[in-house]
């Protein structure tokens, strides 16, 4: 069987350029140009005023906090998404297109209103707001609140972006799988997961840093009481509201800096499965 070639673009040279050109002119407007006014910003005094903004104990406390919040908030969507998207892709059943509305929720829901919800529902003057403060369950002004906020916000993601990767790969190879002898959690993961380990790595990614940049429903929950419950957005807002420009600004690169990080294990993930399938 004679191998199909792939026949070279006919496009000019120079629309390819152009095009090229264009693509990267807006990525420096939208991506570059932001981030280098951030960096700027932040270096303004100095370096020794940059060392001493993100070193501040309030500052150090709410980067622990954002950490927690994504630590604990990405693996629970991991488990929901991966677990939602498999059973809409590969089974039919009665309320299949309720199940999705749900998972599309928080994308229509304002986060202010998704934090305001909480509030209503934990909060001192609910109904079992008074009753989990007896017990020592403190949620709303509390870290706990801040979680499950962040966690509600940030669910779709995972879920989003392996459902369309696992109606695309079907059934078959899976099939095959249980014929030979494999066990549903064998074959889940040693052929369904791998499969869309593309997909769960971007929704991962997309959720990580939904998480840490997370602002309205964090804002609505944390009362914020800093040292305790401010995140580093809230602990952004607060430094620019008190003039300390500089200060907002070179605080803003952790969160940057935290974006690169979950971009470079990104792709070095991905870089090792390329080797790996090679």
């Amino acid at each position: 069987m004679s191998r199909r070639r792939v026949r070279p673009t006919d496009d000019p040279a120079v629309v390819r350029w152009v095009l090229t050109a264009l693509a990267l002119g807006v990525f420096g407007v939208l991506v570059g140009l932001p981030v280098a006014v951030v960096v700027a910003g932040a270096l303004r005094h100095g370096v020794e005023a940059y060392l001493r903004a993100i070193t501040d104990p309030l500052t150090v406390d709410a980067l622990q906090l954002t950490l927690l919040v994504v630590a604990v908030a990405v693996p629970v969507n991991i488990v929901f998404g991966v677990a939602a998207a498999w059973a809409l892709a590969k089974f039919d059943f009665p309320g299949r297109a309720a199940l999705i509305t749900l998972i599309d929720l928080p994308f229509a829901v304002s986060p202010v209103i998704s934090g305001l919800v909480f509030v209503l529902l934990f909060g001192g003057r609910s109904l079992i707001g008074p009753w989990l403060i007896a017990h020592g369950w403190h949620i709303v002004f509390a870290p706990a609140g801040i979680i499950l906020a962040t966690v509600f916000v940030t669910f779709p993601f995972v879920a989003r972006e392996l459902l369309p990767a696992l109606e695309a790969a079907g059934r078959t190879n899976e099939e095959a799988a249980l014929v030979c002898g494999a066990t549903g959690w064998q074959t889940f993961w040693r052929v369904t997961l791998p499969n869309a380990r593309g997909a769960l790595l971007a929704g991962v990614a997309l959720a990580t840093a939904r998480a840490a940049g997370e602002f309205g429903a964090v804002s609505v929950v944390s009362g914020h009481i800093r040292g305790r419950t401010n995140t580093l957005p809230l602990h952004i807002e607060i430094l620019y509201n008190e003039y300390d420009f500089s200060g907002a600004l070179a605080v803003a690169t952790l969160l940057v800096a935290l974006a690169l990080v979950t971009l470079a294990i990104r792709w070095a993930v991905d870089a090792h499965a390329a080797r790996d399938a090679a």
